[in-house]
C-alpha cells in the first residue's frame, strides 16, 4: 500500500512541477490573439488523437469493414449526435448500436 501512495504521490509531484510554471509564467504574459483561437483546437485535436485508435484498430491493423463494431457504433454516435445535440442520448443509443451490432455480426 505505501509503495503505491508513493509512486501515485511521485507521478502528481513530477506532473505538477512540469506544468505550473509554465501555467504560472503565461498567467502573467498577455497572450496574442491567434495564440487562443489556435488553443480552441486543442480538445478536438486530442480527443481525435486518442478515439481514431480504438475506433479504427482491431488486432493492431486498421479495420474498414462492417465487422468494426467500433465504427458502426462510432459512425452511428456521430450521425445521433449530429441530430440530436443530446449527449446522454448519443451515448446510450451509440453503446446499444455497439452491442447489437456484435451480437447481429456474432462477436458476442
Amino acid at each position: 500500500m505505501t509503495n503505491e501512495f508513493i509512486l501515485i504521490s511521485g507521478m502528481a509531484l513530477v506532473t505538477f512541477a512540469t506544468r505550473y510554471p509554465v501555467i504560472a509564467v503565461l498567467s502573467k504574459v498577455p497572450l496574442p490573439d491567434p495564440v487562443f483561437r489556435a488553443l480552441r483546437y486543442v480538445p478536438p485535436a486530442v480527443l481525435t488523437a486518442i478515439i481514431l485508435p480504438a475506433v479504427l484498430l482491431q488486432d493492431s491493423e486498421m479495420t474498414l469493414t462492417y465487422l468494426n463494431s467500433s465504427l458502426v457504433a462510432s459512425l452511428a454516435a456521430v450521425i445521433i449526435s449530429w441530430r440530436t445535440k443530446n449527449l446522454l442520448l448519443t451515448i446510450v443509443l451509440g453503446m446499444l448500436v455497439f452491442w447489437g451490432w456484435r451480437a447481429i455480426i456474432g462477436i458476442m
